[in-house]
């Protein structure tokens, strides 16, 4: 039970943070926090905050984003599903090996979004969109330690 809570209440700063409004220079360094919450808790606590999860949290940024409906909840999902299926591989492993896995998480979250964009015909962020990748993968070790703080007992 307090799990869960701990679950809700993450992910809902994380959707916070991630769409509180900043200016333009700042919004081209912000991390997907709420994909980065979403890849700890998958590799944390897989039964916890999975799939289902994932697929809610996507489902939220994308209304107020305004964006084709499903997709990022789809490129949510699909983070969350890799991340659980390699969670008993990568929860252990040193900080700059679980950075380069999340690397890998954020690459294929946003080559889903920017081809989702492509396909529908949205106006993307194009190599814009690429940046809070790389800043997401650094700050990394920063969010999985906040998280870590939060909630000790889901590891």
């Amino acid at each position: 039970m307090m799990s869960r809570l701990r679950l809700t209440l993450s992910l809902a700063v994380a959707f916070l943070l991630q769409v509180l409004p900043l200016p333009p220079s700042l919004a081209l360094l912000r991390p997907p926090l709420l994909v980065l919450a979403v890849a700890w808790w998958s590799m944390t606590a897989p039964r916890l905050g999975g799939i289902g999860a994932a697929f809610i949290a996507g489902l939220a940024l994308e209304v107020v984003r305004g964006a084709v409906l499903g997709q990022h909840a789809l490129a949510t999902a699909l983070v969350a599903y890799v991340a659980v299926r390699q969670h008993l591989l990568v929860r252990h492993k040193p900080a700059l090996e679980q950075s380069l896995f999340v690397l890998g998480l954020l690459v294929m979250w946003q080559a889903v979004v920017s081809l989702i964009d492509l396909w529908t015909g949205q106006a993307g962020d194009g190599w814009r969109g690429w940046i809070p990748v790389a800043v997401g993968a650094l700050l990394w070790p920063v969010v999985a330690h906040i998280l870590d703080r939060l909630a000790p007992q889901a590891r």
